[in-house]
């Protein structure tokens, strides 16, 4: 597991040990040092990562040069579209738990609202539902902390550089006073942010920033809001919103992403559908759940066979 986070995959471990024979899932821990060692390993023959693009790519090739089996996934960059018959209050609160829960740092996390039309009803009341969220980790309202002092830091910046590019700050995490109060006791403390942009350039609009932080962009139509999501290098999930089925159709035949939603905004797939991107947000052929994983972790066997005939006639033959 990251180094990061040691503890969660520890305690699976220590669950596991109680019905898996000894040797079936091991746990090792350490840094990119002990991750290229497992990938370099003779005894290692399938690689399963899930991380940043860069770092999925170069576990790709690394291992694919080996000759091992890959399937690494990268960074994503979800967009989520308001069409003007979507259910305002559902649209609101929906986007609100898609781009803040866990805080955004989640790979299905939606980080990019294109708003066809003017819908100024359901901006107020995506910003509305986010200020209302509070520091902690229990409750509806609540909103937890961010990993470390180093993503409070990449998130402040982001969004100090989406304001000097001239978008707007509908919400500015950075300043919350809940949030800033607890930050100030010690911990990783950042509101939610909502920026509202008029330029498609925005870094904002691109980067993965990986934290609760919403950008909002009006698009004219159905196909500009296309056009946008579409041209992002990413491919993890997108959402539309409506009440219509036809437009429903139009875009969940043309998103560019390999999970797709409407009126969900973490459109997670149920099983026995599988989970996994497409574009830079994987690296490999399968997926990482479904049948998918079943053929990546296994192999298939052909067996054929021939026999002579029998020699005495029976019910049987």
């Amino acid at each position: 597991p990251s180094e990061k986070v040691p503890m969660t995959m520890t305690r699976v471990a220590e669950l596991a040990s109680q019905v898996l024979p000894p040797g079936v899932l091991n746990i090792v821990h350490g840094d990119a040092k002990c991750a290229q060692a497992l990938v370099e390993h003779a005894g290692v023959r399938a690689i399963a990562f899930v991380g940043t693009s860069m770092v999925a790519e170069q576990i790709y090739k690394r291992a694919t040069e080996l000759g091992k089996r890959v399937l690494a996934l990268g960074g994503a960059k979800n967009h989520l579209v308001a069409l003007p018959d979507c259910d305002v209050e559902m649209t609101a609160q929906d986007v609100v738990n898609s781009f803040a829960g866990c805080a955004g740092e989640r790979c299905m996390a939606a980080s990019v609202l294109l708003v066809v039309g003017e819908q100024p009803e359901l901006v107020e009341r995506i910003v509305a539902k986010a200020r209302a969220l509070e520091p902690g980790s229990d409750g509806a309202r609540a909103m937890g902390p961010v990993i470390d002092d180093a993503a409070v830091t990449r998130i402040t910046l982001s969004i100090a550089r989406a304001e000097s590019e001239g978008a707007e700050l509908l919400l500015d995490g950075r300043s919350e006073p809940s949030f800033a109060e607890r930050r100030a006791r010690g911990g990783f403390w950042i509101g939610p942010s909502v920026i509202r942009h008029t330029a498609s350039t925005d870094s904002a609009l691109h980067d993965e920033i990986f934290g609760p932080v919403l950008s909002i962009l009006h698009c004219p139509t159905f196909d500009a809001a296309l056009e946008v999501e579409n041209a992002n290098c990413y491919g993890n999930a997108a959402c539309v919103y409506t009440q219509s089925g036809a437009h429903a159709e139009y875009f969940t035949q043309r998103f560019e992403a390999s999970m797709i939603g409407v009126n969900v905004g973490v459109p997670v797939p149920r099983e026995p559908f599988s989970f996994g991107g497409m574009h830079r947000s994987k690296f490999g052929s399968c997926d990482i759940t479904g049948d998918a994983a079943i053929e990546f972790f296994s192999f298939r066997r052909k067996i054929t066979t021939k026999w002579s005939m029998a020699t005495e006639k029976s019910w049987m033959n």
